[in-house]
């Protein structure tokens, strides 16, 4: 009997370490456990009489080592345990990727922390996806209102037919009594957090949002090609507002429904009468988005000058070289030092970059509130001479930065009704006219050609553009914020030439290199 007993210490290992996984497993003590913990409990006090009552059991080596064995044991599992404890009560997550692809943006977090209402995310798919779930369970941990359901539509056909759904994979989003369809997506694609975050946002406007483009100057048109701005009024469309077309030329008014007029680069003057009804327009409540590269004569002088702006035609130069590291020349101008204002709050040290840009400057008006949205570095200058071969500073002629090249004012009502002389005109009653702000905005900046099709995508450059334009149609401070991040592209487009030496160097010259090394070591050994 004596033989086996040293042997019991396995079987007290055994026993007390399955009675603890079965209660972990059955969240409480079931008699099984129980069984297993008090067979343990004795097999372990029969061991311990037996190894105690050995006299030259404490003498020995290997009694020893044992005991400094058993105490690591102990002390690695009880850290175990320890860890699973804290991870599973204080779960922290920490997102590695260079770009923070896992964690959601920051106008996302504000968008579902400030949701009052419940919000639901249905996905009519046939079974989970992990990368859906985990997106939809990262937007579920900032509020309780946010839930989502998956939903196979062949077995939940009172639900599918609820939601008219038509096909598989297609995601509908619920709000109070309104249900709209998301997008559709299938196996190999997954919901964006962009797409997703701006369903939430559409949802939950009471009514929508028109943005009027002017166009009959040669302004930006709303096309693909390049120079258009397809890729600003796609995500302004993704965002929920109604995106048109206003041509001066063709009517003599502007729709009651207009939010905010956007003019892009008009590359000739507007006629005296359409500045005539822009200004009426800004003096009845209106908001106008000002975008106008260097050397850009739109006629606006006479409207600007009355909320204090001055324009000037010289042209940005940026000598700090920042813009060789992304390919660019001195006229490309990069932004990290923003103003403090909703527009720009989150974009932090971030880089936008503004082509063939011009400074902005503003004199103090009654009735006025500026802030400065972008300002140049110390080595910019704005500069006057563009016809020779190689741009200097010239301190006689040439504006030495940091310079001002954006602002965003709102000019108080008080100013906006002295400049009606009918104020109870239908214009200026802003009950009967929701669609009027209660106060006239505008934003100017020196450079229209960043939102254009190409730049707009460059850094935080369509974010400053739907962040201007939804500052203007009154949207809260919480649905402006920087975009949802996608992925950097990271492939590398390789030359001919290229592939052909990387191929060679992987296939023969390295292998041969090592064959021959190989060789010699031998050759010398023998």
């Amino acid at each position: 009997m004596q033989k086996y007993l040293k042997y019991l210490f396995f079987l007290n290992i055994f026993l007390l370490s399955a009675a603890i996984v079965a209660r972990l497993v059955s969240q409480s003590w079931s008699i099984f456990s129980i069984v297993l913990l008090i067979a343990g409990i004795i097999s372990s006090i029969i061991w311990t009489f037996y190894i105690t009552s050995k006299q030259k059991f404490w003498q020995l080596r290997s009694t020893e080592a044992g005991t400094n064995a058993l105490i690591s044991s102990i002390s690695v599992i009880a850290i175990l345990v320890l860890i699973n404890f804290l991870g599973v009560n204080y779960l922290t997550e920490i997102d590695l990727t260079e770009n923070q692809l896992l964690t959601l943006s920051t106008q996302t977090q504000e968008v579902v922390e400030n949701l009052k209402q419940p919000i639901k995310i249905f996905l009519f798919v046939p079974q989970k996806d992990q990368a859906n779930q985990q997106l939809l369970e990262n937007y579920s941990s900032y509020n309780s209102l946010f839930e989502y359901q998956f939903v196979d539509p062949d077995s939940n056909i009172e639900l599918a037919r609820k939601f008219n759904v038509k096909s598989l994979g297609e995601v509908y989003i619920e709000y109070e009594n309104k249900r709209e369809l998301v997008k559709k997506i299938d196996r190999l694609e997954s919901i964006d957090e962009a797409t997703l975050t701006n369903a939430i946002l559409k949802i939950q406007r009471d009514s929508k949002l028109y943005i009027y483009f002017l166009q009959g100057h040669g302004e930006a048109t709303l096309d693909a090609n390049e120079g258009g701005l397809f890729q600003a009024i796609t995500s302004l469309q993704e965002k929920g507002y109604i995106v048109g077309t206003l041509n001066l030329a063709e009517t003599s008014t502007i729709p009651e429904n207009t939010n905010a007029i956007t003019i892009i680069n008009p590359q000739r003057k507007l006629l005296p009468g359409e500045i005539t009804i822009l200004q009426n327009y800004l003096d009845n409540g209106g908001n106008l988005l000002v975008m106008l590269d260097a050397e850009i004569n739109s006629n606006l002088d006479t409207l600007l000058e009355k909320w204090g702006i001055k324009l000037d035609n010289r042209l940005i130069l940026d000598a700090s070289g920042a813009g060789a590291l992304l390919g660019l020349g001195p006229a490309a101008t990069l932004i990290t030092n923003y103003g403090t204002h909703p527009i720009t709050e989150d974009f932090s040290e971030g880089i936008s970059i503004y082509p063939f840009a011009r400074p902005i400057n503003i004199n103090d008006v009654e009735n006025i509130e500026k802030t400065p949205l972008l300002i140049t570095n110390r080595d910019t200058w704005g500069e006057s001479n563009l016809e020779g071969e190689a741009a200097e500073f010239n301190p006689n002629e040439d504006l030495q930065g940091p310079l001002n090249m954006a602002f965003a004012l709102i000019r108080n009502d008080e100013s906006s009704q002295n400049s009606d002389s009918n104020p109870n005109s239908e214009a200026n009653n802003t009950e009967e006219n929701p669609s009027k702000t209660a106060k006239s905005k505008l934003v100017i900046i020196g450079n229209g050609t960043f939102a254009t099709n190409g730049w707009f995508e460059q850094q935080l450059n369509g974010d400053m553009f739907l962040n201007s334009v939804s500052w203007l149609a009154g949207e809260d401070d919480a649905n402006i914020s920087i975009r949802p991040k996608e992925p950097k592209n990271r492939r590398i487009n390789l030359l001919n030439w290229q592939a052909g030496i990387i191929t060679w160097l992987a296939l023969v010259v390295m292998p041969l290199l090592a064959f021959t090394t190989a060789l010699g070591i031998w050759w010398q050994r023998r």
